[in-house]
């Protein structure tokens, strides 16, 4: 009878434990489960604001004659519509080039320092990977190798080269001014980089588009003017790009 009794013991005790291990993990999952929904490819789609948005709409003064306005998707890539609409407001993109621009591809621009290695002082936004297409148009976030080094660099797409789907985080659309897109000058970087004049926030009442003040056409046979203090440069970090 004393060793019934133990091994009846012996057994209640163990299956009280396996009842708080069990609880302890439905707990867990219960805690996972909506962090994983986010990753679901078959969870609702976020409603994309309207067209006429105007605090979604992005505005770009170009030097070639002509404003852009490009549609922001924060349905899409909330986090990188967020740092536009950051570094427009803080004038960041006033007078930055297109420093790599490739016919039949993209025209890539955003950087301060005009090689594709420089960025703002905020933090790298992580990838925002999604369903939409890097159609003619498309604007995506430029990056390096690191899928999370996405910063203030972006690239137009000229034509379709959907091999970059859910590589690059699109995060707008043209919907105005394709014609000024299609002629920023060409070049790794160009010989004359077309500029961003003016980038604006449609919502914050920009003035009409201004062209850029003509050049003054040095008279020649001047000698070149050297400026002091010179730096020498150095060796260079890994470019934001936007492969073929």
């Amino acid at each position: 009878m004393i060793a019934i009794f133990l091994t009846v013991g012996g057994f209640m005790r163990l299956f009280a434990r396996l009842l708080v291990i069990l609880s302890a993990l439905a707990a867990s999952l219960f805690v996972v489960a909506p962090a994983m929904a986010q990753y679901d490819p078959t969870a609702p789609r976020g409603t994309p604001p309207l067209t006429t948005d105007k605090e979604n709409l992005w505005l770009l003064d170009l030097s070639d004659g002509g404003r852009v306005t490009i549609w922001l998707r924060p349905d899409l890539a909330p986090q990188m519509v967020d740092r536009v609409k950051t570094l427009t407001r803080q004038h960041f993109y006033d007078g930055l080039d297109f420093h790599r621009v490739i016919d039949g591809f993209m025209a890539q621009g955003g950087d301060p320092k005009g090689d594709g290695t420089g960025g703002s002082t905020l933090p790298n936004v992580p990838a925002e990977f999604n369903y939409y297409p890097h159609v003619r148009g498309a604007v995506s976030a430029a990056r390096a190798e690191d899928v999370n080094s996405a910063n203030s660099q972006f690239f137009i797409v000229l034509q379709p080269r959907l091999a970059l789907d859910k590589k690059y985080t699109v995060f707008g659309r043209v919907v105005s001014g394709m014609e000024y897109v299609d002629a920023i000058h060409r070049g790794e970087p160009p010989a004359d980089p077309t500029k961003i004049l003016h980038a604006y926030i449609a919502a914050d009442a920009p003035q009409a588009y201004s062209p850029a003040p003509a050049t003054t056409v040095q008279p020649t046979g001047l000698a070149p003017v050297t400026l002091p203090g010179a730096t020498v440069k150095k060796a260079p970090a890994k470019a934001a790009t936007a492969r073929k």
